[in-house]
């Protein structure tokens, strides 16, 4: 009896002795310094525009259409949109531009650029009227433009639009054809411009 209760002692002792070890380890792991994590930081790329504020663009831009143009091939039907722009500085600078694309945005950022290709200088009064009258026909557009003192602004759709884009005011301007297309209007108010004189 005396030799197992021996032997029952030795093996609890045993057993025993790995926990002990076990547990001694577990409480060296807990013994370490926590990591720096500031080295991982200085490898990080850095966004180049990050703490840049975006440039404004000395020209001021106005949407007069965006449609959605569909095209019927063999696959299906393909959609592009068609975007057309004012872009003016509000100085005596303006101009017109179309922009064709598959997505809105992306049309309309060529309509933009094709606008300041075709950019216009203006020839204005000191007191930011016109000399004399002009007419044009663009298209089916016929657009009339007067000058009227310290009348302001009348004009109206897309005539509007060009005239307050180029600074120009004291004038009276009439949309003479029955066309409502307001991209034909722009361009006919922009070539009527192109007609004044110094």
């Amino acid at each position: 009896m005396e030799v197992t209760e021996n032997k029952t002692e030795n093996t609890v002792a045993n057993s025993a002795a790995p926990v002990a070890a076990a547990s001694t380890t577990t409480a060296e792991k807990k013994t370490f310094p926590p990591r720096n994590r500031g080295d991982f930081k200085k490898n990080k790329k850095r966004n180049p525009r990050a703490g840049k504020e975006r440039v404004k663009s000395e020209f001021d831009q106005k949407m007069i259409s965006v449609r959605r143009v569909t095209r019927v091939s063999s696959g299906g039907r393909r959609f592009t949109f068609s975007a057309a722009v004012i872009i003016g500085n509000k100085k005596g600078k303006v101009g017109v531009g179309i922009g064709k694309a598959g997505d809105t945005s992306v049309a309309i950022d060529k309509a933009v650029k094709n606008g300041k290709k075709n950019l216009l200088d203006v020839k204005r009064t000191v007191t930011n009227s016109i000399r004399h009258d002009v007419k044009t026909k663009y298209s089916s557009a016929i657009v009339s433009i007067m000058p009227a003192k310290g009348r302001g602004l009348i004009a109206g759709s897309a005539v509007r639009d060009v005239l307050v884009l180029a600074g120009i005011t004291d004038v009276n301007a009439k949309i003479l054809s029955g066309s409502k297309n307001k991209l034909n209007i722009a361009r006919a108010t922009v070539q009527a411009l192109s007609l004044l004189k110094k």
